[in-house]
């Protein structure tokens, strides 16, 4: 996504949330495997993530064990204000 398209989605109330998620491997299911996912989402649906986590469901053979998230907003309304004019001094 570009550097616009981001802009508009944290104006649209997108925050950046970011999943650790644990997965045993397929060949040795007593151990457990680290991966790190990171995207811009709506919280408190998360409808990114759990996109994110059907798909590897669906597609990868590494089962889930477990998945922690943290969420942040990266513009808050109060720190972004609509500007309706310009002054242009000389």
């Amino acid at each position: 996504m570009t550097e616009h398209g981001d802009l508009q989605r944290q104006l649209a109330g997108y925050g950046l949330t970011t999943a650790h998620i644990l997965y045993r491997m397929p060949d040795h299911p007593g151990i457990l495997q680290t991966f790190i996912w990171q995207h811009y989402d709506l919280a408190p649906d998360f409808p990114e993530m759990y996109r994110f986590l059907d798909f590897w469901e669906d597609n990868l053979d590494g089962p889930l064990h477990s998945v922690r998230y943290a969420h942040k907003r990266l513009i808050s309304p109060g720190e972004w204000h609509k500007v309706d004019g310009e002054i242009i001094l000389h």
